[in-house]
């Protein structure tokens, strides 16, 4: 997953958006397929992810201090980008060039300030698909809780596009026309990294939009899916018949 069709039709849809349109997916197989998804955009918040992991990273199996907790939570929680700058201003551009190294990311391009950083679609992909692994075991559950939990007014993109029954672990950046997200999706044992980066959106709703659009489709169950799943609903037994006995 994503099917071939899925992802044809989010290709289609993403050449017809207004603006600059960027997309790739991670599929179920481990699979790379996107659009346009070397292309370099600035970062915005996307970075603070990166942060996270690269700051958690840093403290290998230490706990977490309280002091470093009331950052990191803002940060993640509600993008707050006072908390990001001090995060970033201990570590610097090292860690997350090491740690995008870890994670195969092939184009990013540190720039002297978090929101600054060069990324790619595909190098998004790569890190969200990877995180989890990134993470020293002993803090997994925590980054888990903080990628799991923004905001309920930032739950745009991704997950409004998400049909029932898939969780997401993800991050947005925004700044006035650009607008990205970046996601770990999860159904079951079925698990892929989206991420899509846009830039000279009419508005920020629009790019909004056009990330839940492509979302939605990438996420579509096939029609032959759809019609064995309606056909096996529609032959399940109502019941076992007992002679004499009415049809429960």
């Amino acid at each position: 997953m994503p099917a071939r069709p899925a992802l044809r039709s989010a290709v289609a849809y993403a050449r017809h958006r207004r603006g600059v349109v960027s997309f790739a997916v991670v599929s179920s197989r481990g699979r790379l397929r996107g659009l346009d998804a070397t292309r370099h955009y600035r970062a915005a918040s996307l970075t603070k992810a990166m942060l996270l992991v690269a700051f958690l990273r840093r403290l290998g199996a230490r706990d977490v201090p309280a002091a470093d907790r009331r950052l990191l939570g803002p940060m993640i929680h509600r993008s707050d980008n006072r908390a990001a700058s001090a995060i970033y201003a201990r570590l610097g551009d090292p860690p997350l060039v090491r740690l995008a190294r870890k994670a195969r990311m092939t184009g990013f391009g540190p720039a002297g300030a978090w929101s600054e950083a060069r990324i790619t679609a595909a190098d998004q992909a790569r890190f969200f698909r990877r995180w989890r692994a990134l993470v020293p075991p002993r803090h997994r559950s925590y980054a888990r809780a903080l990628l799991g939990g923004i905001v309920g007014e930032q739950r745009w993109g991704v997950p409004a596009g998400m049909p029932a029954g898939w969780t997401a672990e993800f991050k947005g950046g925004w700044r006035r026309v650009l607008v990205h997200q970046a996601a770990r999706l999860q159904h079951g044992h079925r698990v892929i990294a989206l991420a899509v980066l846009t830039d000279a959106n009419p508005s920020q709703a629009y790019g909004r939009a056009t990330i839940a659009g492509i979302t939605r489709r990438l996420l579509a169950e096939p029609a032959a899916a759809r019609r064995a799943r309606s056909r096996a609903a529609a032959l399940a037994p109502l019941g076992r018949v007992v002679p004499g006995e009415p049809a429960v």
